[in-house]
């Protein structure tokens, strides 16, 4: 686990979300359901060095990279946080993310836990939101349902969630996904009311904090 070198903290005009879940937990599809009925929110694409599956595609699920791409990018400083996950490596360009939260974008980070603490170290007003399975059996069956993964990869996949969920103390919300409807409701919960926030409306209003005479 590397990350980019901390820099004292900033004021940025947009939100930062960071979504982590164990595989197989339902991460992708909330995120992509709140894409699609929320305008303002936009997804940060990460690099991989493991290769496509399905019908994912160069530039929108992932930037796939090979090992001495990825391997440039770190040596140049091009990531916010990078790791190692099943075998491949993750990582997410500092710069896009900076410049786009700076002019007031809200991002929706996807990685793993790892990176998450990361960029709370980095971003201290990012928002950590950890997705879990309502039960081990319930993850085991999804996985198999997804039909990706050998038996041997899912049972290693549920080895490592055990040590993914350890973690969740450390994040500032979570969700359940036992019904998916609900889940997705909660993820829209946790981003409107982050906008709400003093320093956000603050920064989003600032006509209607000058016109009222608040700091």
């Amino acid at each position: 686990m590397t990350a980019a070198t901390h820099h004292p903290t900033m004021e940025y005009s947009g939100n930062l979300f960071v979504v982590a879940a164990p595989s197989g937990a339902g991460k992708s599809s909330l995120v992509n359901a709140l894409m699609e009925v929320d305008a303002k929110l936009a997804h940060s694409v990460s690099h991989t060095t493991r290769a496509p599956r399905g019908q994912e595609v160069h530039g929108r699920e992932y930037y796939f990279a090979s090992d001495a791409q990825f391997d440039q990018m770190v040596a140049q400083g091009a990531f916010l946080e990078w790791a190692q996950v099943h075998g491949n490596r993750y990582g997410t360009s500092r710069h896009a993310i900076e410049d786009r939260i700076r002019q007031g974008h809200d991002i929706i980070l996807e990685i793993d836990y790892q990176g998450a603490l990361q960029v709370k170290k980095l971003f201290p007003t990012a928002s950590l939101i950890f997705v879990l399975p309502p039960s081990w059996e319930e993850l085991r069956s999804r996985l198999q349902r997804r039909g990706e993964d050998s038996p041997e990869v899912i049972e290693a996949r549920i080895r490592n969630a055990a040590q993914e969920v350890i973690q969740v103390p450390r994040f500032d919300f979570v969700i359940i996904n036992e019904r998916f409807e609900s889940a997705l409701f909660d993820l829209k919960s946790i981003v409107h009311a982050q906008r709400l926030k003093y320093s956000a409306q603050r920064n989003a209003k600032t006509d209607v904090f000058s016109a009222l005479s608040i700091p």
